[in-house]
């Protein structure tokens, strides 16, 4: 199948204002895509870019003084399957993680599984080792908390999501993979385009997804806390240790964001791209 795939972020800008940018499609779906997602800027501005220590494509720009919008409008290709669910998956044994993994064990900024070890302990402990720990994981934070845009706030840490039991998908995603981490078992946080396919209406506004993925059996598996069951059109954007890593724009100054909106829409297969 084929999804259109885009953006637009409105921002007032008082002054020239750097910009720091996580909106491109990772580099393992770029060749599904039917054309480059560009980021596009109106007023134009120089776009340059670089990759990061997680193999993220970042973006840098000075946006001027006055209104910016900075936007894309794609389409890419995906084969339509749900999210894989592989029972077996056993997991890792500390001492045999490879190196590069190690870091998605230990605690990071919003993700403080040093503060939740006893707790993740008591609550997972006696579940089975691998997929099936991971998935009473989800489960757990699938109920505990509640799914609140009005009480979405950019400083809310996994111990706080625990206690306050509401938050946005990226608190979902944030707690399990603290209690995870608590287990010894690497996990990483991921953001990016989710479709509503198989999703009854009423829809919600478009938006960008978070999830994570952990690392069971020597690779990595998608796991979705905020939604709890396999989804298809799943389009990766970023990887990192929290959401600390992987903030879509990050300005250096002061702003007004006036206007949001995100779009992974199906598309008829004989559609191309979007005009």
């Amino acid at each position: 199948m084929k999804l259109r795939i885009g953006y637009a972020f409105d921002y007032k800008f008082p002054q020239p204002t750097p910009c720091l940018l996580l909106l491109n499609v990772h580099h393992t779906r770029v060749s599904d895509l039917s054309a480059p997602d560009h980021v596009l800027t109106n007023p134009s501005v120089p776009v340059t870019g670089y990759r990061d220590g997680f193999g993220n494509w970042c973006s840098r720009m000075i946006a001027p003084a006055g209104l910016v919008r900075i936007t894309t409008d794609a389409v890419i290709h995906d084969a339509g399957d749900a999210d894989p669910v592989e029972t077996t998956a056993s997991q890792v044994p500390i001492a045999y993680i490879p190196d590069d993994v190690l870091a998605f064990v230990l605690p990071s900024r919003f993700c403080e599984s040093d503060k939740l070890l006893d707790l993740s302990w008591q609550l997972f402990g006696a579940a089975r080792p691998g997929w099936s720990r991971v998935q009473a994981i989800c489960d757990f934070v699938h109920e505990r908390i509640t799914f609140d845009y009005a009480q979405a706030r950019p400083t809310r840490t996994a111990a706080d999501a625990y206690q306050e039991g509401a938050g946005v998908c990226r608190d979902y995603a944030h707690l399990a993979i603290a209690f995870c981490r608590s287990l010894n078992i690497p996990a990483r946080y991921c953001t990016g385009y989710l479709s509503d396919i198989g999703t009854p209406p009423p829809l919600p506004p478009g938006d960008f997804a978070a999830w994570f993925e952990a690392y069971l059996d020597g690779r990595w598996h998608i796991f979705d806390p905020r939604n709890n069951t396999p989804k298809r059109g799943r389009v990766l954007i970023a990887r990192g240790r929290d959401a600390a890593d992987v903030a879509m724009v990050t300005t250096f100054g002061p702003n007004t964001l006036e206007g949001f909106r995100v779009w992974t829409d199906e598309m008829p297969n004989a559609m191309d791209l979007p005009a």
